[in-house]
């Protein structure tokens, strides 16, 4: 048999590495490569990586290293909280007859361990507590994901979704308005540390 290959250890990069060929640095760099694939921070895919960072310098957790693509969730608060971290928005990237609704995606899952190349056999939500991020801004040429007063946050404990009589997949916006008040970025932390600890309840 193979030799087992185990996970690539990543290192965080700066940007300046250049492109090279067998050490002979050619004059473009990561960073030209950065701002060519994610400069586009309202699309799909950069604006759900920019909300779990959002939500991560909310909670203070710790964004020195490298985000893991195939975590089971993603983040953990320094009190040991795990966070899964779903993000929303009304203004798309690319046309659109109206603005879009508001549907986040919070399907159970079976975890898969990169260290292991194994998943779980058991489907089901990761974290302790979900942040769903919305980027709730309703005009296209004044859109900014960096404005972080252009951002809303619904903080639920897991048992909360998990109770849910509705869809087990996804959840709208008047359904979770129902089930959490919306906070701003400087209540992230408070709002995580009570949703956390928090008991009983009745699931929408």
């Amino acid at each position: 048999m193979p030799d087992p290959l185990p996970p690539i250890v990543v290192t965080r990069m700066s940007g300046v590495e250049p492109l090279h060929f067998d050490g002979q640095p050619l004059a473009i760099n990561l960073l030209s490569f950065w701002q060519w694939s994610t400069s586009d921070l309202v699309s799909n895919v950069t604006r759900g990586r920019l909300a779990e960072f959002i939500v991560a310098t909310g909670l203070g957790a710790d964004v020195s290293g490298v985000r893991g693509d195939w975590d089971a969730f993603d983040l953990i608060t320094p009190e040991g909280v795990k966070v899964e971290v779903k993000s929303a928005a009304r203004v798309q990237s690319w046309f659109q007859a109206k603005l879009s609704d508001v549907v986040f995606s919070t399907p159970r899952t079976r975890a898969w361990d990169p260290s292991t190349g194994r998943s779980d056999q058991e489907s089901r939500r990761q974290a302790d507590v979900y942040v769903l991020a919305l980027l709730d801004h309703r005009n296209k040429s004044t859109i900014d994901p960096l404005n972080l007063r252009q951002w809303t946050f619904f903080v639920v404990p897991t048992r909360v979704l998990d109770g849910r009589k509705r869809s087990q997949h996804s959840i709208g916006l008047s359904s979770l308005q129902a089930l959490s008040p919306p906070v701003q970025y400087s209540e992230l932390k408070p709002s995580v540390a009570k949703a956390a600890n928090a008991h009983g309840g009745a699931a929408a």
